[in-house]
Formats: structure tokens, sequence, C-alpha cells
């Protein structure tokens, strides 16, 4: 009879049956299911199975925590079951199916944003922190910048623009690479077809609406002429050119002779993609942004101006994703040129789009608070906060709101009835200035107690609704950063099954540290499942080196031979030990990661079991917070968990029986 014959059996007609799942794979602790109907899966009942420990759902899938053994559960389940498992990747590519047509969308621009995300954060604080210093007067009577008085920071501002300009002016490089990348093509052709456009022989896509069209170049081919226009900053025009290669790439790929493609798909695919890039989306995207300027326009100078402020502060963030915001400029440059002689002059639009910019910000600070024990999502959320308040949203947007889509449209309700307040008060600001929370500093004195209480709206009501959505929404996995890959403790401490003589080991009557560095309760770890102590008790350490030794003789019981973060050792006495490195770090596939034992080795307390490359698992977003835990007491008694000390590895007792 099978371990787990019982339990398996019992699982599956508990989550629906074969005819139920689309797909199943596992990961260090967890069963992860693709269903077909979710609803058909009896929870209350699952989690009542004598080895599951614990449900959720997460990205499409529903996770049954089963523990160390669940290789072996996993194996013994898809034998009963009759299919066949497949790998985490096609899990989550299943999982898609179980969302609607929106998710998917949301999901692929978060796939293809996701790489550009750290570039987009580092650039918003950039050109933000570049705002206060050359766009504010401070001085003089509020007649100077810091900049205007001093040579040092006007230095500093023009030498920082190197990386703004390389971020935003740029960006389309990043956004065509990222979709190769996406889709399996060749990333390097990706690369060149973004550089053609935002050559530097063209004219450069901020410049065009304040050129005249008579100045601006053209490639001349005798029967037609084209505009030698780039597309710098633009999201759109980039995106679709970058599908095109991947479709003319794909398409040479499949009906060329292999002795022949390394010459004749690059060619095919790159040449006739910039051909329709500059000719084709180029084109359609500028006709799309014009289209856009026109119709702001006429609403900010109609008699219907209030009703279109809350239209205009409703969509103000979805333009900014689309890159086509940039025309606001152009707009508000007008604006500002036939008001001039007026009694009123000034720009009404300007406004709005600082309260835009603060609306997303709060919405970004609400997700904050929520999040604050999910350290991975605050080493986004916090600068992409930051740097919207600073008047920079692209991070805030594409970094956080965007990904989780309430916080998105929470900020455009508010910055919907901050924009009403603003242009029903006929706010005005003197001239183009800095966005977010600056903003005011732009403003006719005469409007500043309106516009702060059109700011307070916009801070205030997006945060409210925020915090009330993800308090109802977000998952425990969301809030703690317990991600769909969560990495737990090696998985079985598998049983086994040598006589008692075999292992001629003591039982040991402490546990040494396993890494050295500061040891901290399990309750400060970001994850759920540990934090909980769902897998068992133990301690964790934040390390200052980077091999994993063995706390004690042991033999090792399990690994993760792929993903190589994590490892289960059993004592003589029976007690099952579980060691994981790092949190969500499976999902780096054990890229940073060294292996050294096998299922079945013997080792002694000291002894190497694995190496890391902290800077590498930090670049993948994730903590080095390593877990130990003790996931079967065995024989042991009265253990004592030890932590608020710094330990040196194979040296200093952390856990004593």
């Amino acid at each position: 009879m099978a371990k787990y014959e019982n339990e398996v059996r019992e699982l599956l007609k508990l989550v629906g049956g074969k005819e139920n799942i689309s797909a199943v794979s596992h990961c260090m602790t967890r069963m992860r299911f693709v269903l077909a109907d979710e609803k058909k899966a009896q929870t209350k009942e699952i989690e009542k199975i004598k080895c599951v420990k614990g449900t959720f759902t997460q990205a499409g899938q529903y996770q049954v925590i089963i523990g160390n053994d669940v290789s072996t559960f996993y194996n013994e389940f898809t034998a009963c079951a009759g299919i066949e498992g497949v790998s985490k990747e096609a899990a989550k590519q299943a999982a898609k199916g179980n969302q609607n047509w929106l998710q998917r969308l949301m999901s692929n621009l978060g796939e293809i944003f996701a790489p550009i995300i750290p570039a987009l954060i580092c650039g918003g604080l950039i050109l933000g922190f570049r705002n206060i210093i050359d766009s504010i007067a401070f001085f003089d009577n509020g007649t100077k910048t810091l900049v205007d008085i001093s040579q040092f920071w006007a230095g500093v501002d023009s030498f920082l623009w190197l990386i703004g300009e390389a971020v935003f002016h740029l960006l389309p490089v990043g956004i065509v690479w990222s979709i190769t990348k996406k889709m399996g093509t060749t990333q390097m052709l990706g690369i060149v077809l973004g550089l053609t456009l935002v050559s530097p022989q063209l004219l450069n896509g901020f410049s065009v609406a304040s050129t005249p069209a008579d100045q601006i170049p053209v490639w001349d081919f005798g029967f037609a002429k084209v505009q030698m226009i780039g597309y710098q900053g633009q999201v759109i025009a980039a995106m679709m050119a970058g599908f095109v290669l991947v479709y003319l790439e794909k398409f040479f790929r499949k009906h060329c002779p292999a002795v022949i493609s390394m010459i004749v798909v690059p060619f095919c695919s790159l040449v006739p993609a910039v051909f329709i890039a500059h000719m084709v989306v180029g084109p359609i995207g500028w006709k799309i942004g014009n289209a856009i300027a026109d119709v702001v326009y006429a609403g900010l100078t109609s008699n219907v101006r209030f009703l279109f402020a809350g239209l205009f502060g409703l969509l103000y963030a979805p333009i900014v994703m689309t890159g086509l915001h940039h025309m606001t400029n152009a707009i508000d440059t007008q604006l500002i040129a036939n008001m001039q002689n007026t009694a009123t002059p000034g720009t009404i639009l300007w406004p709005m789009i600082a309260l835009s910019n603060i609306a997303q910000g709060s919405s970004v600070l609400a997700m904050s608070v929520l999040q604050k024990k999910n350290e991975r999502a605050k080493q986004v959320n916090v600068p992409a906060c930051i740097s919207c308040y600073l008047g920079v949203t692209e991070p805030a947007l594409f970094g956080v709101n965007l990904k989780y889509g309430f916080p998105l449209v929470c900020g455009m309700i508010g910055s919907a009835i901050a924009a009403m307040i603003s242009v029903g008060f006929g706010v005005r600001a003197v001239s183009i200035g800095v966005g977010g929370l600056p903003g005011i500093l732009s403003i006719y004195s005469e409007y500043y107690l309106i516009f702060l209480a059109a700011m307070a709206v916009a801070i205030v009501v997006p945060f409210v609704l925020t915090f009330i959505i993800g308090k109802a929404k977000l998952s425990k996995a969301d809030l703690v950063g317990e991600e769909e890959e969560a990495e737990e403790p090696a998985e079985a401490a598998a049983e086994t099954e040598e006589p008692a003589a075999e292992q001629t080991q003591d039982a040991p009557t402490e546990l040494k540290a396993v890494l050295s560095g500061r040891v901290i309760p399990l309750e400060k770890v970001p994850d759920d499942v540990f934090s909980q102590h769902v897998m068992g008790d133990g301690v964790a350490i934040e390390p200052t080196d980077n091999t994993v030794v063995a706390p004690a003789d042991a033999t090792v019981s399990a690994v993760m031979e792929d993903s190589r973060h994590a490892c289960g050792l059993t004592l003589a006495n029976g007690t099952e030990l579980l060691i994981h490195v790092g949190i969500d770090t499976v999902d780096m596939n054990g890229d940073g990661f060294e292996l050294f034992v096998k299922e079945g080795d013997k080792v002694k307390c000291g002894d190497p079991l694995i190496r890391f490359n902290p800077d590498k698992i930090k670049a993948a977003g994730h903590p080095t917070t390593t877990i130990f835990l003790v996931t079967d007491e065995g024989k042991a008694s009265g253990i004592q968990y030890l932590s608020g000390m710094d330990a040196k590895a194979g040296e200093t007792a952390v856990i004593k029986f």
C-alpha cells in the first residue's frame, strides 16, 4: 500500500476529480493545481485531510500545502489520478486559462514591463530629484532655483540627465528587448530595432509637437516621403514594433531551412520590422496621440470643462501607460501662449496632471502600508511611491498599480474628483512645472487653498479606497510575501528506512547555526507559511556569509536538485530538519546556488551543504533570509529555539534539545 494512498484518493475527489484538473505540478512543499472550475474544490474538506497543512489560491493556481514529503505525495497522486504532471512554468501558463481577457492582458503587460521596472524606478527618482533642484524657485524671493544659484548643483543636474535620458527617452529599446525576451526570439534583434526608434538621426519625439511641419526631416523615396520622427518615450509604437519583429522572426524561422537560417532569418525579420515601425506603426501612434491632444484642448476650453476635468483626471493615468501623455506638454504650451494676453494667463491642464500623479502615488502608499511585511513588495513600493509623489508615475503605474489592478482604479477615481475641484474653481499654474506634491509651487498663489483641498482629495480618496479594497481582496501571499512559488523547506525528510543500527551517530543535544549571521525568530520572516509555523518551529538567519553547513551529524533526506536552494536532514533520533535559503528563491531555478550533497549522503556537523550568491538573490528581488526548521521532532522533546544573537556557522547553538 502506498504511503498516502487514502489521502491521495480523498484529495483527488475533493478537487473535483481528474476531469477538473487542467495541470498539476509541485514545488518544495506544495501541490499546485490549475483547476478547470475552482469552485468545485472543497477547501474546508481538503484542509481536514491528515497530511494537508493548508490551502490558498494565487495567480490562477490552487495550492495545497503538504510539507517536506510533497514529492512522494505528488508521485502517488499523479499515479492514482492517471495524469502527467507538468513543470511549474507550464502550470503558470495553464493557470492563465483561469483568467479573463483583462487579467490575461494585465498579466502579459506585467511580464513585459517587469524586467524594466528597476530602471524605471531609478530613472523616476532621478527625474524627481532633478525636478526639485532645477524647477522649484526656492531662492531670491521665489525667482531662482538651486541650479540657478549653484554651479555645483547645475553640474549635478546636467550630469544626472544622462541616466534620465537613457531610461525615459530610450524606453522603446527596453520595451522591444523585453518583448523579444518574453516571446523567446532573438533579443539582440529587439535591441537593434529599439535603437532605430530613437536614433539621433531622427527628430526627437519630444520635439515633434513644437516643430513646424515643413521643418520635419523626411526620407524621400521618390514615390513617397516618410517623416524622420523618433519615438522617444513612446510605448504603443515600441510594443507594436516589437510584436511585428517577433512574429516575422517566428515566421521565417519556421519556414527557413536550418542551414541558412543564421543569415536569412535575422535579415528578413529585422529589415521589414524597421520599415513597418517607421512607416506604419509610428504614424499610427502619432495619429492616436494627436487625436487625444485635440480632445483635451477642446474639452478644456468648452462649456463642459467641469465634466471634462473629471474624465481627464480619470483617464490620465492610463494615457501615461501608453506614453502618449507627452503630448500634454504641447497642449500646455499652446494654452499658455493662447492665454498670455488674457486676464487669467497660465494653464488649467498642468494642475490636473500633478493631481493625477499624487493620486496614483497615494494608491501606492496604501499598498505600502498593506504590504509592510512583504519585503519583496517594499523594494518596489517605497521608491515607486516617492518617485510618484515627485511627479514621475511610470514606476508606480507599471510596478505596482497595474500589477494589482484595483490600486490603479482607486487612483483614477481620486484623480477625477480632485481634477473636478481644480478645474471647477479655475485653478491655474503659471507654467508647466513639477508634477506630484511639489506641483503646488507652480500654482498661482491665489489658488493655493483650492489646490491644497484638491491635493487632500487626491491623497485621501485613493489611499482609503485602496486600503479598504486591498484588505478584502489581497491574499496573505500578497500581504506578507508568500509568492506563488513560495519556497519552502526541503521537501521530504524522506523517510529513510535504514535500520537504526546503521545510524551510528549519537542523537545531538543541540543544533548549530547553519549560517553565520543574525538569528531572528520565525515571526519576522516575510513568508506566511514560515512565519506562522505551518511547516514547523525553528529560527531564521540573516546571513553574513554564503555557505550553508550541517548543524549536526545527519543524513541528507531531501534536496531540490533543480533549484538547489533547500535541503532536508534527518538526525539519528528521527528528528527531521529543513534548511531553506532565501524567500521565493525557487524562482531562480538554481542560478546562484551550488549544491554539495545528494539524497542519502551522511554529513558531519559543519560540512558544507549549499553555497549561494547573495548578490544574485538580491538582484532577483528576493530576501536572503534563510530558514532553519524542525519539521518533525522525532524522539526529541523540550526543544528550545534561540534567537536575537549573532551566530557563527557550525559553532553557535541555535536549537537545543
